[in-house]
Order: structure tokens, then sequence, then C-alpha cells
């Protein structure tokens, strides 16, 4: 019996090391997509204006096709509804991708927040929590912010 428990969770063991190795780059695009969505509906107002931002975003940013961007929207809008949390898409962002390039990700998160020209409280919470997640320091963090409300401004 035991010979057989220990057996079964090398296996797992080494099964969840294999798949954390065989993250795909459409793997990343989803799990940095499940944050611009978690980002846009965390006010409980998922406006057709963040809808469509999140969709220019992910033209640009991963150039897809707005059918491509609609369906990873969907694809990381329903691993959102079966995750505990966040933590599993801040891995593979860790995992994939560079502090510049998280950094993007911040910069892209903070443009948004300000879709609708204010942050409430939810999204302040949200931004810190993934700042955390994203293990960015809040000086990164704030010169993100600060760069894009330049941006709007500009």
């Amino acid at each position: 019996m035991l010979g057989s428990l220990k057996r079964f969770f090398n296996k797992s063991s080494a099964e969840s090391f294999i798949n954390k190795k065989k993250a795909t780059e459409h793997d990343v695009h989803v799990a940095t997509c499940a944050l611009f969505v978690e980002m846009a509906r965390i006010d409980e107002k998922f406006t057709q204006t963040e809808v469509d931002t999140i969709i220019f975003i992910l033209k640009e940013k991963f150039g897809l096709s707005p059918e491509h961007a609609d369906a990873l929207m969907a694809e990381a809008d329903k691993e959102l509804t079966q995750s505990v949390d966040l933590w599993q898409f801040a891995r593979l962002i860790n995992e994939n991708y560079s502090v510049d390039e998280k950094i993007e990700i911040i910069e892209t998160l903070w443009q948004m927040v300000y879709v609708d020209g204010k942050m409430d409280r939810y999204e302040h919470y949200l931004m810190n929590k993934l700042k955390n997640l994203l293990r960015l320091s809040q000086d990164q963090l704030i010169d993100a912010k600060l760069k894009v409300l330049h941006h709007e401004k500009g």
C-alpha cells in the first residue's frame, strides 16, 4: 500500500514538472489576458469599452486577428471562472516573461484601470495584489502608473 502511494505521488510530481515545462506561448497569452479580463470586471462593470480595449490590446501585443483575440479572451474568461485565484496565471507569466515584459503588462493593466477615467478601490487592491504576484516593486508599479497617466494626458 505504501509503495503504491509513493509511486502515485512520485508520478504526480513528475507529471506536474513535465506539464510545467510544456507551457506554450498560447498558455502565457491566456494567462496575460486573464489578468486583463479580471481587471476589467473587478468593479463589477465589464463595459463594451473595456471589452474593446482588451481586444485592441490583444491584437496589438500578440499580433492576433479580431477572431483570435475574441477566442483568446473567451478562453481566458473560462479559465478565470474555473480558477481559485490568480496565482496560476501569475506563475506562468513569471516563468516566461522578463521584468520588462511584466512591467509592460502592469502598464497595460493601468490602461485598463483608467479606461473609464478613474480608479476605484477594487482596482487599486487588484493592482497591488498583481504587483506582488508578478514580483514587482512598489516603485515599478508607480512608475508604470505615471507613464500611463502621462501618456493619457499627452
